[in-house]
């Protein structure tokens, strides 16, 4: 090899070398609040994945919650749930050359205790909503998304099937409180053993429709089948025990107000599995004063209303300033247990110059049980004979439940916040027999 030649290939080594180190050198390295990971980069090689069309997906949620005053059962303590992730989003374009193509999946284990079952709630009835909203279907792991996504006719049309939640797509919400009736899609909190929400997975299909820039519509089929629910059945792909499908349909228009996002969704779903009336048998009558079974109903239905919008900037940033949100539900009076549910939520991002990213929110929500529902329990303690509330025959009577949330989330570094919060709760589980309750909350949040 000529001198020239050799000189020129140190040159280009030397270069490389020098690349790699200062790519090395700005990756970040674990725990810096820079990062958007807790582990960082890993030396630049996860960038390289992302850019390869694999992104590693692996993120943490933990809640505290401890009873301040009132309730069912004062004995003051705290409960912790959690949820562990991980999980993969692949770009098939850059993995195989499959054009507009895209399939992710996320496994999920969720741990702990609630302290809403036994201390905010009456056991016999318990709350309707959660002030650990991540805790439920735990206790084990589940596969909770394993699906495929193509887009034709220049990305018109958008197709997504595998196995997959409601929520993923339809009256989907995001998680900025720690009270359930705040946080993600509620459909699935109310429409009772039908919606499943995260983590819960189901053979599923939707199909997307973009209309506009601003504006889609689209259609969902899911598979219904409560043994998904069973222990044990997390990772369960067979139909077996299927009940029904589950049909939403949702048209969603995302405008731009004085040049601020927001979000606005109109839904509705329907049930073609049986369903149980909360009231009445085949003939008409009061099932718990008959004895006879309640009727049978072929299918059951609801529909939502979710709005989202950004009210202010903050001195010219978007990324800052007030925003506010709405949701309500409303689901079959014959068959649901929940016949209605409002919320109201306002959350300002960036209050402080000297915490830019920081965010403080406030929840209000209402949460109604249906007056057959009501109706029914009150026929069934005639019937059983008792009328005391401390009787532990006595069915509790169910009306409305509030639920309200104040909280502040630090945003402590990129991968970490923590959110503080205080949730006032009137008439746990619908009861009035049961006192209000205050409790203080904390929510964690970190991606790994």
């Amino acid at each position: 090899m000529k001198m020239k030649n050799k000189a020129r290939l140190i040159c280009q080594v030397s270069a490389a070398a020098a690349l790699v180190l200062a790519g090395n050198a700005m990756a970040d390295e674990a725990f810096s609040s820079d990062s958007k990971w807790m582990t960082g980069d890993w030396g630049g090689e996860r960038t390289k994945l992302i850019e390869q069309g694999i992104d590693i997906k692996m993120d943490y949620v933990g809640e505290v919650g401890g009873n301040l005053n009132g309730g069912f059962n004062d004995d003051k303590t705290a409960r912790y749930a959690d949820q562990f992730g991980l999980g993969a989003a692949l770009d098939l374009e850059k993995l195989f050359g499959w054009d507009n193509t895209q399939a992710k999946i996320q496994l999920t284990n969720r741990n702990g205790e609630n302290i809403s079952n036994d201390r905010i709630g009456d056991p016999r009835a318990g709350t309707l909503s959660s002030s650990q909203e991540v805790y439920g279907r735990g206790h084990m792991i589940r596969l909770t998304q394993l699906w495929i996504q193509h887009q034709f006719f220049d990305n018109k049309l958008d197709v997504k099937a595998g196995y997959f939640g409601e929520g993923e797509d339809f009256n989907t919400f995001p998680c900025e409180f720690q009270n359930l009736a705040f946080c993600g899609s509620q459909v699935g909190n109310w429409a009772t053993n039908i919606w499943y929400n995260w983590p819960v997975s189901q053979a599923a299909i939707r199909v997307k429709y973009n209309i506009n820039d601003e504006l889609y519509a689209q259609i969902g089929a899911y598979n219904q089948n409560t043994s998904q629910l069973e222990h044990g059945n997390g990772f369960k792909l067979s139909g077996s025990g299927t009940n029904g499908t589950v049909l939403p349909v949702e048209l969603v228009w995302s405008p731009k107000v004085n040049n601020l996002p927001g979000e606005y969704r109109v839904g509705y779903y329907k049930s073609t599995s049986d369903a149980d009336d909360v009231l009445e048998d085949d003939n008409g009558q009061n099932a718990a004063t008959t004895g006879n079974p309640y009727r049978v109903h072929d299918s059951k239905h609801g529909y939502w209303f979710v709005a989202q919008q950004q009210l202010t900037s903050h001195n010219g940033d978007a990324s800052r300033g007030l925003n506010i949100a709405a949701n309500a539900t409303f689901h079959d009076k014959d068959t649901n247990f929940i016949d209605n549910y409002q919320s109201l939520m306002f959350v300002y991002k960036g209050p402080f110059d000297a915490r830019p990213k920081d965010d403080v929110g406030i929840g209000f929500a209402r949460i109604h049980v249906n007056d057959d529902v009501k109706k029914n329990a009150e026929l069934t303690n005639v019937a059983n004979g008792v009328s005391e509330y401390d009787n532990p025959l006595f069915s509790p009577i169910r009306e409305t439940e509030y639920n309200y949330e104040i909280n502040y989330g630090f945003h402590v570094t990129n991968w970490l916040t923590v959110r503080p919060n205080l949730q006032y709760v009137t008439h746990p589980g619908g009861v009035d027999e049961v006192d209000n309750a205050l409790v203080a909350g904390l929510k964690i949040q970190s991606v790994f």
